[in-house]
Parts: C-alpha cells; sequence; structure tokens
C-alpha cells in the first residue's frame, strides 16, 4: 500500500499546544490511540486548500474545521444560489446572493473559532495557483469543471503536494488521493479530457443531494488521515460510488510512465492554458443561429406556424415548460426527424442550451436549414419572459 511521509502535513513546522478549550472540544479524538495529543496537534498544525466551496468543499470544509485542521485555505468567486443549497450545506437561506467564500468562513468560524480561515475570492487560474497553493500541505479538489481539475492536478504535481480528489454526478461518485511521489497523479487516470459537451454539468445532468455530502466527506477523511499518517489512503485506488445501489467498488490505479507531467520523460514543466486544452470556446458555434427569448417571444406572435421544439426530458417538462412547444427529448430526436416540417421555422432549446445546440447539430446534419436554438435555454426564457415560471 503506497504510503505518504510526513511532509505532507505540518512538517518540520512546530507542532503548536493545545488550549484547555480545545482539549475538552477534541477529547473525543484525544482519546484514540490512532489520533491522541499529538495527532490533535499535527491537525492544529495543518493547512489543507480546498478549491471550491460548493457542493464537495461544503462537507469537507465543515468536517476539517471540526476535526480541527488549523488552517483551512478556500478559494471561491461565486455566489450563492438558491439552486445551491440542495447540496451546499455549508450555506444557507440567510446568505443567498452573497459571496461563497464569505458565507463559509462565517459558518467555519461559528462551527469553530479555533480554526483560521485564508479566503481567496478568486477564480484558481494558471497565474495564480501556484502562488495560491505553495504554502498548504494538502490539495483538495472541489471543482466542477475539467479545466481546473486539470490545474489542481499539475499544481500538485509540480508543488509535490498530494491531491485529494472527488467528483459527483447525478448519483455517481468518486474520490481517490492522487500523489506523484508515491502513486499515479489525475494525468496518469485521464491523460486528455472528454470532448467539449460530452459531460454534461451539473446544471444539465443533476446531482443527487446527498451524493456530495458522501463523497466530501470522504475527501475529508483522506486528507485527515493523510496528516495524521494513520491506516491505508487512497493511494493507488480509485473509490466508484453508486448511490443508487449503495454500492462501493474499487479500482486499482498505476502510475503511467508516460504520462505527461509525472512519467520519466515529461511534457509539461509548467502550468499550462487548461481552458485550451480541454477544449472550452471551441465547442462549434453558428453565428446567426440562435436567438434571445426575447426576440423569440415575437416571434412566436408574428409567426404561428414558427415550431418550438423542447428536447429536455419528460421529468423536466413537468417542472415547466413553454406554452405551445412540442416536447422531443434529444435521445429520441434521430430517430423522429420525420415529426418535423422542414419547411418551417424551427426553434430549439432546452434547460441552458447546450443540450438544444447539440440537437441543431443534429438537424442540420439531415438538411434543416431553418432551425436555431434558443440561447440560454427555458431558464433565459422564464428571467426575461415569464417570471412565473419555474426555476431549477
Amino acid at each position: 500500500m503506497a504510503t505518504i511521509d510526513a511532509s505532507a502535513g505540518p512538517g518540520t513546522r512546530e507542532l503548536p499546544r493545545l488550549s484547555h478549550p480545545e482539549i475538552l472540544r477534541y477529547s473525543r479524538h484525544l482519546i484514540l490511540p490512532e489520533v491522541g495529543p499529538e495527532g490533535q496537534r499535527r491537525l492544529k498544525g495543518a493547512r489543507m486548500l480546498l478549491v471550491g466551496a460548493g457542493g464537495l468543499g461544503s462537507p469537507a470544509a465543515l468536517y476539517l474545521a471540526a476535526a480541527g485542521v488549523g488552517t483551512i485555505g478556500l478559494v471561491d468567486f461565486d455566489v450563492v444560489d438558491a439552486t445551491n443549497l440542495q447540496r451546499q450545506i455549508v450555506h444557507g437561506t440567510s446568505t443567498v446572493g452573497t459571496s461563497k467564500l464569505a458565507s463559509a468562513t462565517t459558518r467555519l468560524k461559528d462551527l469553530n473559532p479555533h480554526v483560521h480561515v485564508e479566503g481567496f475570492e478568486t477564480r484558481f487560474t494558471s497565474e495564480n495557483a501556484l502562488e495560491i497553493a505553495q504554502d498548504f500541505d494538502v490539495i483538495i479538489d472541489g471543482t466542477d469543471n475539467f479545466p481546473t481539475r486539470y490545474l489542481v492536478n499539475d499544481v500538485c504535481v509540480l508543488l509535490g503536494k498530494p491531491n485529494v480528489y472527488g467528483s459527483i454526478f447525478r448519483f455517481e461518485g468518486q474520490a481517490s488521493v492522487f500523489y506523484a511521489k508515491s502513486g499515479p497523479c489525475y494525468r496518469c487516470l485521464y491523460q486528455e479530457p472528454p470532448p467539449p459537451g460530452l459531460v454534461p454539468s451539473c446544471a444539465e445532468g443533476g446531482v443527487f443531494g446527498v451524493l456530495p455530502g458522501i463523497i466530501g466527506s470522504i475527501q475529508a477523511l483522506e486528507a485527515i488521515k493523510l496528516t495524521l499518517g494513520a491506516g491505508d489512503n487512497l493511494i493507488g485506488r480509485l473509490l466508484l460510488f453508486d448511490a443508487l445501489r449503495l454500492k462501493f467498488r474499487e479500482l486499482k490505479l498505476q502510475k503511467d510512465p508516460q504520462c505527461p507531467i509525472c512519467g520519466s520523460n515529461r511534457t509539461i514543466s509548467e502550468l499550462i492554458d487548461y481552458e485550451a486544452f480541454c477544449g472550452v470556446g471551441a465547442e462549434p458555434g453558428y453565428p446567426g443561429l440562435e436567438i434571445t427569448a426575447e426576440d423569440l417571444a415575437r416571434e412566436m406572435e408574428q409567426n404561428p406556424d414558427l415550431v418550438l421544439i423542447d428536447v429536455r426530458e419528460p421529468h423536466e417538462w413537468e417542472i415547466c415548460h413553454i406554452e405551445g412547444a412540442r416536447l422531443m427529448p434529444l435521445s429520441e430526436l434521430p430517430s423522429r426527424l420525420n415529426e418535423i416540417d422542414g419547411h418551417k421555422e424551427v426553434v430549439l432549446h432546452c434547460h441552458h442550451g447546450v443540450r438544444s445546440m447539440r440537437a441543431l447539430e443534429v438537424l442540420r446534419a439531415a438538411g434543416f436549414s431553418k432551425v436555431r436554438n434558443l440561447m440560454g435555454g427555458i431558464d433565459a426564457w422564464a428571467v426575461n419572459n415569464d417570471p412565473e415560471m419555474p426555476r431549477y
């Protein structure tokens, strides 16, 4: 089993002493032989960086603070939205509209005033990532996009730090510890990102609210174990979780000798343009073939023959739909092209416009010329045309 050296924790820094209130607070830790006073002092001296204060970062940050990790760094530039509260438990109704960083900091300090929170209200980028991460012992990846995920990995490899990884989608989650000194890195598993648009975001595909609580807690557990040097860690192991079947599976991971950043002949020695690497912004575009919600409303009044096709799923249609639209899920579209009159103007829409853009490609490939995509999807329609429509 791969292990991690003590420098992943407070390292050579002198371990801080515990105050009487801290001894009382952490008493259930102190009586565990695997933790004890020295282990708790190691936690107090540890510096852990969380990239993202959302679904994964919320439970991870809460448990790290409760456990007594002395310094918790938080990187997040977003604001709290009502749709976050189904899973991002570090935030609350009272903080909707405020910065996630401020919301999380207040909650963590209330949970444990002995913890120091260092906030970075900025996007984690190639320009600032090394500077932000260099003074932390463990990096915890709470991101939800591929550019930042690869960036976190490369920062950890270049700085020689463990990357406590987690990812979630719908009812499934993954967790591992990527640590190039002792095992594989993220690129050893996924050398290249998937094509743009292939993997839907949580906003498009959904995520079960409890799932990030499970995976984020596992990330906190692994970070704490690394600091204590206790138990078997997830270096060289990928943990897969299926929430619907309540099953865990495990895959053994091997270091890839051809890995471009941690292999013997690495080709990456500095941070790169991760948006370009992951194809962000390279998705196909069709100038003039998109229509705004406001313009669509006007055209629907002027052209009663306009065909509006909703390519979402039936359960999304039940939440809300535009009057006069026809439900034709993206998965069924290729087999239902005969139902669309190619002589009429067609406008496609989904939730935010991603799936309907793929639907537009299908129709154009099939020879449909009078087809456009609703920019921003039905969410833009609700915001601009129908404030009474439920948003999700």
